[in-house]
C-alpha cells in the first residue's frame, strides 16, 4: 500500500487533493511527452555522431598517411621547419542553443582549410606533399569541431532524458498513488465518521423519543 500524506480528512483536504492529482496527471503527460521527444532527438543526433566518428577516423587515418610521406618528401628536420612558421588558426566562438528546451553548445567557426599563402609558411621551401598533408588535417579539424559539438549536445541530452525520467518516475509511482491512496484513505473515513453520525442521531432520536413516551404517561 502506498504511503499516506499527512493531511486532515476533511471534504476541503479531500477536493484539494482531487485537484493535486489532475494537476499532477497532467504534469505527468507533459514529462513523458517531453521525455520521448529527448529519446527521438538524442537517437537523430546519435546517429550523426556516430558518421561524423566514422568519417574523423577515416580522415585521421589519410591525414596521418599524408603526414608520413610528406616528412619522406623533405624530411623530418624541414618538415618540422615548415611546421613552426605555419599561422595559428583563427579561434572559435562558442555560443549556446536550445534543443526541446536544453542549453547545448553553438560552435562557431567556419572552415578551417587554408590556402597555402593563408598557412604561412614559403611556397617555395615546401613540396606539394606538405600541401596535401596540411590540407588533410585542415578537414580533420573540421570534423573535430563539429564532433565535439555534436557529442557535447548527446551528453546534455542524455543528462536532461534521466532528469525527465526520473521525475516522470516520481509521479507515476510515489506522488500520484500516494495521494490516490490518500483519497481513498479520506473518503473512507469520512464515510465512517457519517455513519458514526448517523448512530449517533439515531441514538440520539430514540432517547428523546423514549423521553417523550415516557412523559406523556
Amino acid at each position: 500500500m502506498a504511503e499516506l500524506l499527512n493531511v486532515k480528512p476533511t471534504r476541503m483536504e479531500l477536493l484539494n487533493l482531487k485537484r493535486r492529482i489532475q494537476l499532477a496527471k497532467k504534469g505527468h503527460k507533459l514529462l513523458k511527452d517531453k521525455q520521448d521527444a529527448l529519446i527521438m532527438e538524442f537517437f537523430t543526433i546519435y546517429d550523426e555522431a556516430l558518421n561524423l566518428r566514422g568519417e574523423l577516423n577515416r580522415k585521421m587515418e589519410e591525414a596521418f598517411r599524408a603526414l608520413r610521406e610528406a616528412e619522406i618528401d623533405v624530411g623530418t628536420l624541414r618538415l618540422k621547419e615548415i611546421s613552426l612558421s605555419v599561422r595559428p588558426n583563427r579561434e572559435i566562438e562558442v555560443r549556446k542553443r536550445n534543443v526541446m528546451g536544453v542549453p547545448v553548445p553553438l560552435i562557431e567557426a567556419g572552415s578551417f582549410r587554408r590556402s597555402v599563402r593563408e598557412r604561412g609558411y614559403a611556397f617555395v621551401s615546401s613540396s606539394a606533399k606538405v600541401d596535401i598533408a596540411a590540407e588533410k588535417f585542415e578537414e580533420v579539424l573540421d570534423l573535430a569541431v563539429r564532433l565535439a559539438e555534436v557529442e557535447e549536445t548527446l551528453k546534455r541530452l542524455a543528462r536532461e532524458i534521466e532528469v525527465t525520467k526520473r521525475r516522470v518516475n516520481a509521479l507515476e509511482y510515489i506522488i500520484i498513488p500516494r495521494m490516490e491512496a490518500t483519497v481513498k484513505f479520506i473518503k473512507q473515513r469520512l464515510d465512517e465518521m457519517e455513519r458514526e453520525n448517523f448512530f449517533r442521531l439515531k441514538r440520539v432520536k430514540a432517547l428523546i423519543e423514549a423521553r417523550a413516551r415516557g412523559e406523556s404517561h
